[in-house]
């Protein structure tokens, strides 16, 4: 048997279980099992690798995406500069075991946004500065926008939500909400922007994917904003995530 997870905390909100079960049955996969291991602490992780010797690879989900590459051996050099890894693949020889990190967040996000870059789009809002946000950040700076992070604490670098300004909104021609507000259960909230200086002009793109239209995305249509739900994301990096763990030459 091939096991494979998500690490993360609480995991009442994701669907990866679900995707890959439902992967492995259509494709008629056999002989693999994908489960939800939420730890309440990453230092737990060494425990669940070693007791479990049939388990080839996880996922890595919020709040660990960061906080996990102590944990590993060897990590993939763009996984590296963003300093965030979602996929683990395990090798196991000789009673050896590595920990190596790569990830697919962003093929996903890629995947996701590319088809609505224009040439003549210049600059982006990142909202949040987890792990998530760094793959954002490093494919909208691929793509060639110029991109401002927003928290909730001024630091070098990073704006406030009080600092976004209607000059700021009218510039900006795609927002991209990377934190986990609106993700289920609390599916009513969203950050706190002035929605009413939306317009047809930005794009609204959302990592959280349950609910799939979150009340992010639901005010930026109200706008008459272009919205992309977290699903793609989602479909594009778990599959990346498979790559990944069956690719010998990785």
């Amino acid at each position: 048997m091939r096991k494979y997870g998500l690490i993360g905390y609480p995991l009442g909100h994701s669907f990866s279980q679900k995707y890959f079960t439902e992967k492995f049955r259509n494709e008629r996969i056999s002989g693999c099992i994908y489960e939800n291991y939420p730890l309440s602490d990453i230092n737990q992780l060494p425990a669940l690798v070693a007791g479990d010797p049939e388990l080839c690879g996880l996922n890595v989900t919020i709040p660990y995406k960061s906080e996990v590459l102590s944990f590993l051996d060897t990590i993939d050099s763009e996984a590296s500069e963003i300093g965030a890894v979602n996929v683990i693949k395990i090798k196991r020889s000789d009673r050896k075991v590595s920990l190596e990190g790569f990830n697919s967040d962003i093929t996903g996000i890629s995947d996701s946004v590319k088809p609505y870059i224009k040439g003549y789009m210049k600059q982006a809002l990142v909202l949040g500065t987890g792990g998530s946000s760094r793959s954002v950040c490093h494919v909208l700076k691929k793509l060639g926008l110029n991109v401002i992070q927003v928290s909730r604490e001024s630091r070098a670098g990073v704006i406030t939500y009080s600092d976004i300004t209607p000059g700021l909104i009218e510039d900006t021609d795609l927002i991209v909400n990377s934190t986990p507000l609106g993700m289920y259960p609390a599916k009513e909230g969203k950050p706190d922007l002035n929605y009413s200086l939306l317009s047809r002009k930005q794009i609204l793109f959302d990592l959280v994917y349950n609910p799939e239209i979150t009340q992010f995305l639901k005010a930026g249509m109200e706008q008459g904003c272009t919205i992309i739900s977290g699903m793609k994301m989602l479909f594009s990096q778990a599959e990346r995530a498979w790559e990944i763990w069956n690719d010998d030459s990785l």
